[in-house]
């Protein structure tokens, strides 16, 4: 029996080396952009992008297979690790609670609703990117480099071209290796 992952030393140092990370990018992030006119836009910044990377991250690995040791390191470096670093749920928060406080409800409530709707929908554009760049990758291609990849071999749809596999019907690998 295994140990679970969150009493195992080694992934929790995956995960704290990939926070030490990602929290000093996001403060020379935050040193590189600066509140303008009371408006945190550094941390909407950092959380935009910290969702886009998430959903691209998290898409890529689900669409690689199974998790292995490997993806899990990287699921937890990368992902917990480096963009929880990296994004600030709690600086969110207090900058909101902040506008509320000096009366500023209507930059609170623009804030609040740009974190939220531009945080979904930079993840589903992670998301949507990693799935396209997946769907292109097994795309099949032909194993005979002098074949036009747009020939028709009847595969796709079926048609008969006369070929069976004992007369050297042509076969179809996907980019990732696999052979259909």
């Amino acid at each position: 029996m295994s140990r679970p992952a969150h009493l195992n030393p080694v992934l929790i140092l995956v995960v704290a080396a990939g926070g030490a990370v990602g929290t000093l990018a996001r403060y020379g992030l935050s040193t590189a952009i600066p509140s303008r006119g009371g408006w945190p836009l550094s941390t909407l910044v950092e959380n935009l992008v910290g969702a886009f990377l998430l959903g691209l991250l998290l898409e890529a690995l689900v669409r690689a297979g199974d998790e292995t040791p490997r993806r899990r390191l990287v699921r937890l470096g990368a992902g917990t690790g480096v963009l929880g670093g990296f994004t600030t749920f709690s600086t969110f928060a207090l900058e909101v609670e902040h506008l509320l406080a000096t009366g500023a409800s209507g930059a609170a409530l623009g804030y609040f609703a740009a974190s939220l709707i531009g945080g979904f929908l930079t993840c589903l554009a992670g998301i949507t990117l990693a799935a396209g760049r997946h769907r292109r990758r097994t795309q099949a291609v032909p194993i005979d480099p002098n074949q036009d990849p747009g020939q028709d071999t009847g595969q796709d749809t079926g048609q008969d071209t006369g070929k069976d596999s004992d007369q050297g019907a042509t076969s179809v690998r996907r980019r990732d290796g696999e052979r259909s």
